[in-house]
């Protein structure tokens, strides 16, 4: 980081991430509190326990606390049977553990993790085949075959982290690489619909006629572009990998908006705005890591510096630095957690400022950090997970307070 130590509000971002982890200290009882909230779910990063071990182990790997709150929190991701069914993917079930203690303590669990290694294989060479069983028949996917969230991009995640020199992170690539190929559908969209258009119902959306293509980080294409982009800046690299991300690129350039405050892309892409060749959303999505700007413009970035593209790395980092000076947009972050609030548009903007070509991202670190620092307490009755809840709006103060290098942002994409 350039920014420095002085110019941030590093004491007061530390002590807040203080007072949210002590919060989260102990699991509630399991007859009580959020142990009956539907919201609750041990296994998940996104609003359970193996979230909030992530906060506690990276603590504690920096010299803030021991390895019993880490212990007690696994203890609880794994109080029932572990999913690998639909729902499971890096967010929920054993993937989300198995991230969980590899960036917590693989060492100190080394025999849990073996297990839980051996399940994440088993998922993602079943998710392969059926992947390519559905590419073989020239049918769209589903947004959960490919996606950060559930998909295969969240379990390549898990592997680049945790296994980046085996085979099958290289098959989870060759399988993106194939997806960014048109697929021979004889369906509405026709050939000029890439090969991620898919006939789901937009997440949290009506379903929509056609289809769509989405465009964002956590369900869209910028998912599989970044994990490509992270894993080309490792050597980690298959046929086709550099022409797959150009396609990807090549697409967000085509539906790149233009507007006073800077450029913008729309959360997703409908089988009437590919006939009229533009978008139907008017304006950008709020800054958010999910589906606006910020995750955008990181994904583009990183794809930039794998392939030593200073244009396309100059044209993110100036889009990035527009969304966060643009009041009306900031005005729209209502939350404080990682997916969609303060703490994931920081974080963001943070990784993106340490591999910046310039100074014009370090410079708006502080109003941002103490806009999180204001808001933290506006999370004190959300989840306490860690993509939605209060352990990332803890982690995220934690790590800009100590610049602690850590393994976590892997289960966003930005690092």
């Amino acid at each position: 980081m350039t920014a420095t130590a002085s110019s941030l509000p590093l004491r007061a971002a530390g002590a807040v991430a203080s007072d949210l982890s002590t919060a989260l200290a102990v699991p509630p009882q399991l007859d009580g509190g959020d142990g009956d909230n539907p919201c609750w779910r041990h296994q998940s990063l996104s609003k359970g326990a193996a979230g909030i071990m992530i906060l506690h182990a990276v603590r504690a790997q920096s010299g803030y606390g021991g390895g019993d709150r880490v212990h007690a929190w696994l203890t609880r991701a794994v109080v029932e049977d572990l999913s690998v069914g639909p729902g499971a993917g890096l967010w929920f079930g054993v993937p989300a553990v198995a991230f969980a203690v590899a960036t917590s303590a693989p060492q100190r669990y080394w025999q849990a993790m073996t297990r839980l290694g051996t399940a994440v294989a088993d998922l993602a060479r079943a998710r392969l085949h059926t992947a390519l069983t559905r590419m073989a028949a020239a049918a769209r996917p589903s947004l959960s075959e490919f996606d950060l969230v559930r998909g295969l991009t969240g379990l390549g995640a898990h592997l680049l982290h945790r296994d980046p020199d085996g085979d099958l992170i290289r098959r989870v690539l060759d399988y993106l690489v194939r997806l960014t190929e048109p697929v021979p559908a004889q369906d509405d969209a026709g050939p000029s619909a890439p090969g991620w258009w898919t006939n789901d119902a937009p997440f949290s959306q009506p379903e929509v006629s056609g289809g769509h293509a989405d465009l964002g980080m956590a369900h869209g294409i910028s998912g599989p572009l970044a994990l490509l982009a992270l894993a080309m800046r490792r050597g980690v690299t298959v046929a086709g990998h550099a022409e797959a991300i150009d396609r990807i690129c090549h697409w967000l350039d085509t539906w790149r908006q233009q507007a006073p405050a800077g450029p913008w892309w729309p959360e997703r892409i409908t089988l009437a705005d590919l006939r009229a060749g533009r978008p139907s959303q008017r304006g950008p999505a709020r800054p958010s890591w999910c589906y606006g700007t910020p995750g955008l413009a990181r994904a583009q970035q990183l794809a930039a510096l794998a392939q030593g593209d200073q244009a396309r790395q100059t044209a993110a980092e100036r889009a990035l630095a527009a969304c966060v000076t643009d009041d009306a947009q900031l005005a729209r972050v209502i939350g404080s957690n990682l997916c969609h609030g303060w703490a994931g548009l920081i974080a963001t903007v943070w990784y993106a400022a340490a591999d910046a070509a310039t100074t014009d991202l370090d410079v708006h670190l502080p109003l941002l950090l103490s806009a999180l620092i204001d808001h933290a307490d506006q999370g004190i009755t959300s989840p306490p997970g860690l993509i939605e809840g209060r352990a990332g709006v803890a982690l995220t103060l934690h790590t800009i307070a100590t610049a602690t290098p850590s393994g976590w942002p892997a289960c966003l994409l930005i690092n």
